[in-house]
């Protein structure tokens, strides 16, 4: 028996020396997670026996992480999110769970209908906290297949609710009453939902207003803790999913302006619990069942993987998802999930599988979720040799004859130039040299060619002799530096602006004699300079006055410091000087600034 300090000290030890060893090896976090917990549980070194206490108190680093993705969905987020959330989550779910059963089936297990039925239903429920989890480490929740992840599992966890509730319905020894749920049950869960969603909207955020004027960190972060368990144990006491309730929760204050400080509050204690729960599912794997039967546990992983992997693959292409991309979810939600332990226990329970069962089971959906993040890796690698490999993409042939501009780079600041030269109606041909830019460019109709603008070839093509100024914005400095270089060598009459992403890539376009040099982040840096004096208190002409000033001086000073810009001393003394000349003449201007209101008050 352990003390609360012993069970403590042995997670954060087993958390400090297994994470950054397996991030140290390029591994998943969650892998050191899950490899720490089969160390220290009850199957291997046996530091920590009670698996089930521990599975039991880390779900809150799931509910948890389910409240801080709601915090990121509006209501008209979620409502965008329906298709992808209740279409293909329930395809997913539906196809895996049949083809699942019939393998099942197939194979003559006589495990009889009502198991079969169960065991598909779990096991095609995939792991929310470890897909969300490896999708933030890949910072790909915005990507295409990260999006339609989320979607499937948010479906998985609302679909969670009424399987757990019809297991006992299913079950060899249920009681008449248990035959449907009572009138009052039913009220009860109804009327949560709508405390919940009332709460949330409206009493919530009159409540973190009391407590936010307060000013004390640890209140707020004491009230950020009791919306996110309070809402899961309501939930709880009505039998609904205590994750669901939180990000219901989450999606409520979503367009609320605490949004971002309940987030950080929430974060610390989400990601320690969340540790703790992959830890937990590490601890639940058996070694001895997977001693005693390694062929039918290896099976049933792979068969699990391969069998979901496929019907994800398809899934992802009728949601429009390209092949890599459908790949990529297919690895993700290939796994087994934390509900099918909850799942598998309530069907023991209820008598419609036997011990023995459940233990394989348990060990299976744990292994599947142990080879995620490893899987995921090798599909990573796999699709980026493939990549590479694949054949390159042609060159467009060029038709525009008569440019008078050339923009080489249709990003974000190539596309503002042609649409400024396109509303004048001035000829201009547009470079690109990334298929997929050039791709979604087409499709809102602008024209621009796919090809590497660095290469003579493609400028002979695009009648680079016959412009007048060629528009340099590609992001990448190196590629930018070598097709100024070209360019100003082999068309010399052409007037080239170029992009700069800071001063020494300014220095650089300076030594090829661009006309130009346009640094990418400069003009919005003086703008919000220009708005932040004014909400100071000085008037919009002093402001603009100063930022106008300020220009003028850093335009010199960029000048100035490009005869030095090799030699570091110098660029510091000059920074240095640079600086007491400019505060210099700000003092100046205020005391102008200020006679001038002494006259002005004198008359």
């Amino acid at each position: 028996m352990h003390g609360f300090l012993d069970l403590a000290l042995i997670f954060l030890i087993a958390t400090a020396i297994a994470v950054p060893l397996f991030r140290r090896f390029g591994l998943s976090a969650v892998l050191g997670y899950l490899a720490a917990g089969v160390l220290i549980g009850p199957h291997a070194f046996g530091l920590i026996d009670d698996v089930e206490t521990t599975l039991a108190a880390s779900e809150f680093g799931v509910v948890m992480m389910l409240f801080v993705i709601g915090l990121e969905l509006s209501p008209a987020r979620l409502w965008v999110m329906r298709r992808g959330v209740f279409g293909f989550g329930a395809m997913q779910v539906f196809a895996s769970t049949a083809v699942l059963a019939a393998v099942m089936l197939a194979f003559h297990f006589g495990w009889g209908w009502k198991a079969m039925l169960i065991i598909g239903m779990g096991l095609a429920l995939s792991s929310t906290a470890v897909g969300l989890q490896l999708l933030a480490e890949r910072k790909a929740l915005t990507t295409d297949y990260g999006r339609l992840t989320f979607a499937i599992l948010l479906f998985q966890d609302i679909v969670a609710i009424p399987l757990l509730a019809a297991i006992p319905l299913l079950g060899e020894a249920k009681a008449l009453e248990q035959s449907a749920p009572s009138m009052d049950a039913v009220l009860r869960a109804v009327g949560v939902i709508a405390l919940v969603v009332f709460g949330g909207r409206f009493l919530l955020r009159y409540v973190l207003r009391a407590v936010a004027q307060t000013k004390i960190v640890e209140v707020f972060t004491a009230t950020a803790l009791a919306v996110v368990i309070g809402t899961a144990w309501l939930m709880e006491q009505v039998g609904l999913s205590m994750g669901l309730g939180a990000f219901l929760a989450g999606v409520l204050l979503a367009d609320s302006e605490y949004r971002h400080e309940l987030e950080a509050h929430i974060e610390p204690f989400k990601g320690l619990l969340l540790g703790l729960f992959f830890i937990a599912v590490g601890m639940s794997i058996d070694l001895d069942v997977m001693v005693r039967h390694p062929v039918l546990i290896a099976a049933g992983v792979l068969g699990l993987l391969a069998l979901k992997a496929l019907l994800l693959v398809g899934v992802g292409r009728m949601a429009g998802l390209p092949w890599r991309s459908a790949l990529m979810l297919a690895t993700m939600l290939g796994m087994g999930g934390e509900f099918g332990f909850v799942v598998f226990a309530e069907a023991f329970k209820s008598g419609l599988i036997e011990t023995a069962l459940r233990d394989m089971l348990v060990v299976v959906v744990g292994l599947s979720m142990a080879l995620t993040p490893l899987l995921l890796i090798m599909a990573t690698r796999f699709l980026a040799a493939a990549e590479k490999d694949k054949p390159k993409r042609a060159f467009d042939n060029i038709d525009h004859e008569h440019p008078r501009v050339i923009i080489a780079g249709f990003g974000r600041m190539g596309q503002i130039v042609g649409r400024i030269l396109k509303a004048q109606q001035i000829p201009f041909t547009a470079l690109e040299n990334s298929p997929e830019q050039v791709d979604m460019s087409r499709r809102f109709g602008n024209s621009i060619y796919f090809g590497d603008p660095a290469r003579p070839e493609l400028l002979r093509a695009a009648h680079a002799d016959r412009a007048e100024v060629f528009v340099l914005t590609t992001d990448d400095p190196e590629a930018n530096i070598r097709t100024a270089r070209l360019v100003k060598r082999q068309y010399p009459h052409l007037k080239v602006f170029a992009r700069a992403r800071n001063r020494q890539h300014a220095f650089k376009l300076m030594d090829l004699g661009v006309d130009g040099v346009i640094r990418e982040s400069f003009a919005g840096s003086l703008e919000i300079s220009e708005q932040v004096m004014a909400a100071l208190g000085l008037s919009p002409e002093v402001a603009r006055e100063r930022t106008q000033r300020f220009r003028e001086h850093d335009e010199a000073l960029l000048r100035e410091q490009h005869l030095v810009y090799d030699d570091e001393a110098a660029l510091v003394a000059t920074s240095k000087e640079a600086l007491r000349e400019l505060q210099s003449l700000f003092e100046a201007d205020e005391a102008r600034e200020a006679q001038l209101r002494d006259k002005a008050a004198s008359k």
